[in-house]
């Protein structure tokens, strides 16, 4: 009878080691490292829009918008992950001894895929919710116009509204970005778009 190898578990120095020497992006999950798939160009083309949009809502305010290749540390999980469209409010609270390694968003966003949109939801909101300046979550469907919006309301307390509509203006609490949902989808062929 053959047993199941158990997987490799690595510190989060061998982690951040294999990581910096490795051409492939993977998220470290309490001591297991996952490699993390390539999106679709529909994934990388919503998450392109909305890092413009909000680059330009924010401009010249204190925040800095990041793309998938900025790592996310959480401690209270000990997850280090990438999300696909972050903001951070100034000034940056990097990781000790980092240089790469953000730990304070304010906001964050993922599109939704089929094989990771049930870990956005569930474990990885959780992780993020451990984070003190986290405030706004927003989810953003690839396959159809979809978008849930999660915002801190009090501790402990997370109110969601949900847009199907392409004509209706999302109106972010992050430094009161107003984002209309049809431009999420901007170049996605998605039925009534």
């Amino acid at each position: 009878m053959t047993q199941a190898l158990e997987p490799k578990l690595y510190t989060p120095d061998e982690y951040l080691a294999l990581e910096l020497a490795s051409e492939t992006r993977s998220e470290y999950r309490n001591g297991a490292m996952i490699p993390m798939t390539g999106g679709t160009p529909d994934h990388n083309e919503i998450a392109i829009n909305l890092a413009s949009l909000l680059k330009s809502a924010l401009r010249g305010k204190p925040y800095r918008i990041f793309g998938a290749d900025q790592r996310l540390w959480i401690p209270d999980r000990n997850l280090y992950t990438y999300p696909d469209v972050m903001v951070v409010e100034k000034p940056l609270q990097l990781q000790t001894g980092r240089t790469d390694t953000v730990m304070n968003p304010c906001f964050i966003a993922e599109v939704l895929s089929k094989s990771t949109q049930d870990y956005d939801h569930g474990e990885k909101f959780s992780a993020y919710r451990s984070i003190d300046s986290f405030r706004e979550y927003l989810l953003i469907d690839q396959y159809s116009i979809h978008v849930e919006h999660y915002v801190k309301t009090a501790a402990n307390q997370w109110l969601l509204s949900e847009y199907d509509d392409p004509t209706v203006t999302l109106s972010l609490n992050t430094a009161a970005a107003q984002i209309e949902i049809i431009t999420l989808y901007e170049n996605i062929d998605i039925d009534g778009v």
